[in-house]
């Protein structure tokens, strides 16, 4: 069967939407196995604040082509100092803080419950309510973050002090989930480029702020592979990850998008199993099976 002008483009639209979002995912994990690697090497607040530091410094020059009105603050500044400190000043700090207790495969596979935060978060605080498969898509997912916070191990529930870094992941995920809630209301003035930009300018002096209070007791390691490492996080996770994403649900739709997120806690487990040789057992499939097959569902299916 032979495709049309306008068939041919769609389908390269859809080819290369998929590969930016699988990029961004495959970046944002390569983010948690490196936050780990880092954790005896620099603070999380440091880590956080040399990140967006660099970040904002390519995300203003990126800016300058863009027209004057998205670069510069208008009524929505609230919005962003809330996307600001949800996504950047909290946010960052508490994901390298938890990769600190907890290894880098089950911080990646909770992650993939936050497409069905997100929509949880959108239906109480926006009026976006949930499908029913959302809904079906939600409990699954937190069924499969409670079997690899658990462990599998009944007695889970009788002491979680072995589980404080998945705690405080999940806690993590749950200030991204605001994160986007709030940049779906600013978006609707001004490109993702812009809103993204203009969370990291407002966060990072409270980064900064923050890592210089934190240098006392926690001074930086500037090996110049820890430097590489800071570098990479800087520009791959930060600038490269969210652009192809953004560029990704402009050719795919949020919908179509959202389904791909979930390739995040594939790629996480991996990379962690193959470069930290952290174990992969049982209840990480399982939990990594119930977190991905309750996120297709819920982006997968309507109504």
């Amino acid at each position: 069967m032979t495709l049309t002008v306008g068939q041919r483009e769609r389908r390269w639209s859809w080819l290369i939407g998929t590969g930016l979002v699988n990029l961004a995912t495959l970046t944002w994990a390569t983010n948690m196995t490196l936050g780990r690697w880092l954790r005896g090497s620099v603070g999380p607040i440091t880590l956080a604040a040399v990140r967006f530091l660099i970040a904002s410094a390519l995300f203003a020059a990126l800016l300058q082509h863009r027209p004057a009105a998205e670069r510069r603050l208008g009524s929505d500044r609230w919005l962003l100092l809330g996307m600001a400190l949800s996504g950047v000043a909290i946010f960052a700090p508490t994901l390298y803080l938890g990769l600190r207790y907890t290894t880098a495969v089950n911080a990646t596979l909770i992650n993939g419950l936050g497409p069905l935060i997100t929509g949880l978060l959108a239906a109480l605080l926006i009026g976006e309510p949930m499908s029913r498969s959302q809904i079906v898509g939600a409990i699954v997912g937190l069924t499969g973050v409670v079997v690899i916070i658990s462990g599998g191990n009944p007695a889970f529930w009788r002491s979680l002090q072995g589980s404080l870094g998945d705690l405080i992941i999940l806690g993590a995920v749950t200030l991204w989930g605001l994160y986007s809630v709030l940049g779906r209301q600013v978006m609707r003035r001004r490109s993702a480029l812009s809103a993204t930009a203009f969370s990291a300018f407002l966060g990072l002096p409270l980064l900064l702020l923050a890592a210089v209070w934190e240098s006392r007791s926690f001074p930086l390691q500037g090996r110049p592979e820890v430097v590489l490492a800071m570098l990479y996080i800087g520009i791959a996770p930060t600038v490269v990850g969210f652009l192809s994403w953004n560029e990704g649900v402009r050719r795919l739709g949020p919908s179509g998008a959202m389904v791909f997120y979930n390739t995040l806690p594939l790629y996480g487990a991996l990379l962690g199993h193959l470069f930290l040789q952290e174990p992969i057992g049982p209840a990480h499939w399982l939990g990594g099976a119930l977190i991905v097959g309750g996120g297709l569902w819920a982006a997968g299916r309507r109504g």
